[in-house]
C-alpha cells in the first residue's frame, strides 16, 4: 500500500536542524524577510509619494492660468474615489495638501545652499520628487514642510529622520524642540583639530541651547546642576541627543604627584566612537575654562581611549558666551573643544506671588468688601 503523505505526523527535530548552523541559517532568513519587507513598505511609500508630487505639480501648472475655489476640489476628489472606491487619500484635504507639499519646495525664488558633503540638485519648479522624499512616510512629510520656514530647514528634517529613523511623535518633539536652529550652534575648533570628515560630524551632535527645562528645582552652582542632570540622566541625554551614552560622574583623576582632578561627567559617543568630557558652569565662559577642559580631554585620551576610538571631545555648558571670547580662547588649544550655553524653564514659583504678598491681597480684598 502506497504511503500516505496527507497524514497528520509531528515534524521532527534531529540535532543537525536544531543545531548552530540551522540557527545561523533561520536569523539570516528571518533578517533578510524582514529587509525585504522594509523595501517593499519604501517601494509603495516612494510611488505613493510621487503620485502626490505630481497631482500637486499638474493641479499647481492649472492654476497657473485659471483660479479654481474649493469646489474644484470637491468635484476632483468625488471623480477620484468614484474611480478608485476602496483607495484611500483621495479626499479634497488630501489633495489641497499634495499641492501646498509641491508649491512648498518648488518656488521659483527658492535657492538651497550647495556644500562640499552635500551635492543636493536645487529644487525649482517642474523638476521630478528627490528621491530621498521616498524613505519618508506621508504624515512626517506634512509635519515637516507645514512647520518649517524654509526649504532648508525642512531638507534638514527629512535628512534627520532618515538618519535616525524617527517616529512620527520623535520628528514632533525635535521640531517642537527647534532642533534646526539650535545643532551645530555651539563655538568649536573642530575644524582645526579634527580631520574632515569626522569634524563636521563632531559639530553636527552639538547644539546650542541646551534645554534644561525639565530641572524643577533653583540651580545657584555647578554642583547643583550637576546633580540636577545625573538624577535624571535620561532626560539629560535625550537632550544631548541620539548617540550619547552615561559613562560616569565626578571620576577623580589622581597625579604621581598628589594632585587630583576631578571633571564634571563623561560620556561616549556610539556613532562617533569617542569619548565626551563635559564640564558645567553656572556662569558666563571665561577663558580659563577652555585651559581647564583641554587638560581633562587630553587626560581621557590619554588613560582611557582604545586604538579603535576617534579622538576625545571637550564639552563646556555653560550659562552664557561670547563668541569672540570663546575663539580666542581655543587658540593655543591642542585638543577639539566645543562650547554650548544652556537654558532653564523660568519657575513657576518666581512668578507667583509670596506669602506675604498673598496676605496682604486677601486683607485688601477683605477690606473692601466690609467697605
Amino acid at each position: 500500500m502506497a504511503k500516505n503523505d496527507n497524514k497528520p505526523a509531528f515534524v521532527k527535530r534531529d540535532a543537525i536542524v536544531s543545531g548552530k548552523e540551522y540557527a545561523r541559517l533561520l536569523g539570516e532568513l528571518k533578517e533578510r524577510f524582514r529587509r525585504s519587507q522594509i523595501k517593499a513598505a519604501v517601494k509603495v511609500n516612494t510611488t505613493m509619494l510621487e503620485f502626490y508630487w505630481e497631482m500637486g505639480r499638474d493641479i499647481s501648472r492649472l492654476y497657473a492660468n485659471a483660479k479654481y475655489g474649493s469646489a474644484f476640489f470637491d468635484c476632483l476628489s468625488l471623480d477620484l474615489k468614484a474611480e478608485f472606491p476602496n483607495q484611500t487619500g483621495f479626499s479634497a484635504t488630501s489633495i489641497k495638501t499634495a499641492v501646498r507639499w509641491y508649491r512648498f519646495y518648488n518656488k521659483r525664488d527658492t535657492i538651497i545652499p550647495q556644500t562640499a558633503e552635500e551635492n543636493r540638485q536645487q529644487l525649482v519648479a517642474d523638476l521630478e520628487m528627490p528621491v530621498e522624499f521616498g524613505q519618508v512616510p506621508w504624515g512626517h512629510h506634512i509635519q515637516i514642510f507645514t512647520h518649517s520656514k524654509s526649504v532648508p530647514e525642512a531638507l534638514f528634517y527629512i535628512d534627520k529622520t532618515i538618519e535616525n529613523g524617527w517616529s512620527r511623535s520623535e520628528l514632533e518633539a525635535e521640531m517642537d524642540d527647534d532642533l534646526y536652529s539650535k545643532e551645530g550652534k555651539a563655538i568649536t575648533n573642530f575644524d582645526e583639530k579634527l580631520p574632515a570628515p569626522y569634524s563636521g560630524l563632531a559639530k553636527a551632535i552639538l547644539k546650542s541651547p541646551y534645554d534644561f527645562g525639565f530641572i524643577d528645582k533653583k540651580i545657584t552652582s555647578e554642583r547643583q546642576l550637576e546633580d540636577a542632570l545625573s538624577g535624571d540622566i535620561t532626560r539629560f541625554l535625550l537632550e544631548l541627543g541620539q548617540g550619547f551614552a552615561y559613562v560616569g560622574r565626578q571620576m577623580e583623576l589622581k597625579m604621581p604627584g598628589g594632585q587630583t582632578f576631578v571633571p564634571d561627567m563623561i560620556f561616549y559617543h556610539t556613532r562617533l566612537k569617542a569619548y565626551i568630557v563635559c564640564e558645567l558652569k553656572v556662569v558666563p565662559f571665561i577663558p580659563e575654562y577652555a585651559g581647564k577642559l583641554n587638560f581633562y580631554v587630553s587626560a581621557v585620551d590619554e588613560l582611557m581611549r582604545q586604538d579603535d576610538d576617534n579622538p576625545t571631545i571637550g564639552l563646556l555648558i555653560c550659562k552664557s558666551k561670547d563668541n569672540t571670547v570663546v575663539e580666542w580662547s581655543f587658540r593655543g588649544m591642542t585638543q577639539p573643544l566645543g562650547v554650548a550655553e544652556y537654558k532653564l524653564m523660568e519657575r513657576l514659583n518666581s512668578m507667583l506671588p509670596s506669602e506675604k504678598e498673598l496676605k496682604n491681597i486677601i486683607e485688601t480684598y477683605s477690606s473692601d468688601e466690609n467697605d
